[in-house]
């Protein structure tokens, strides 16, 4: 989500651009059952934010991955009956270079160690339902952390010794890091659809707030870290994967990062974009 501030007496008001569809190839069933699409706004509302004068969690937010992030779906010890997806060999490589899963057999078969792995993987990452099958969206988020973890990769962020946040908008992915090593991530992110790209740069953080709200959607912006204009981090409502439901702009990450990310980057912390989203 993007907030575009416009001075209105002594508040802001912030214009929420209409959503579109910019990469419907990439809404995938294969893994389970979709969420049901949000409601965006129209093109003629206006959106005004407010800080809360208390910063406190929220109490009801969703999470991408269908509970709230107090309930997470458990982790199944037994892969007894767990499914085989199309992507089993692919997932089962990704998690082994990856690692902190489980143990996995790259054999394209699946086990219940692999079923473990996969399905706590799909918890980490909120892919709904998480029930270990391996699918298009379990295989391109693997892809997409396997290669963030690469030496190669975590170099075109260019980062010096400070603590400093890399957005990669090509893979889709953020990281934090210092002195050369990643302190947070790499995780996934949504960024800015076709008309509302997220600007590539160099930026940092000058505004911060645990809750702002929007009016008049009645949402609240979670875990909200202004970094230019008025695009910044924030947790999204609704599920990350799809990628037909861009943002207008905004770095929108699950719940739970949104809230790591919140107490791990501060006001000032230096934020890298670099990289293309397709279709934008």
């Amino acid at each position: 989500m993007v907030v575009g501030a416009l001075a209105l007496g002594g508040g802001v008001a912030y214009a929420l651009a209409p959503s579109a569809a910019d990469q419907a190839a990439a809404m995938e069933a294969p893994d389970g059952t979709q969420p049901a699409s949000p409601v965006e706004a129209p093109a003629s509302a206006s959106v005004q934010v407010t800080q809360s004068a208390s910063p406190v969690a929220p109490s009801a937010q969703p999470s991408p991955s269908g509970p709230s992030p107090s309930a997470q779906p458990s982790v199944a010890a037994s892969g007894a009956n767990c499914p085989t997806g199309e992507n089993q060999r692919e997932v089962e490589g990704y998690l082994a270079q990856i690692g902190g899963y489980g143990a996995v057999t790259v054999d394209g078969q699946q086990s219940p160690a692999d079923c473990a792995a996969i399905r706590k993987f799909q918890t980490r990452f909120g892919i709904s339902p998480p029930k270990g099958r391996a699918g298009p969206t379990t295989v391109s988020v693997a892809r997409r952390i396997a290669l963030s973890l690469t030496s190669a990769e975590l170099a075109k962020c260019g980062a010096g010794p400070a603590l400093t946040a890399c957005v990669d908008l090509t893979l889709q992915t953020m990281w934090v890091v210092r002195n050369g090593d990643v302190v947070f991530g790499p995780t996934v992110i949504r960024t800015g659809m076709k008309g509302y790209a997220t600007p590539t740069g160099t930026y940092s953080v000058f505004r911060r707030n645990v809750k702002e709200w929007s009016n008049p959607y009645e949402v609240w912006l979670p875990y909200w870290q202004n970094f230019v204009r008025g695009i910044g981090f924030h947790a999204t409502t609704t599920y990350l994967h799809r990628a037909s439901i861009g943002s207008h702009g905004c770095v929108n990450l699950l719940y739970n990062d949104a809230k790591t990310l919140y107490g791990t980057i501060g006001m000032r912390t230096p934020v890298k974009v670099f990289g293309h989203r397709s279709g934008t």
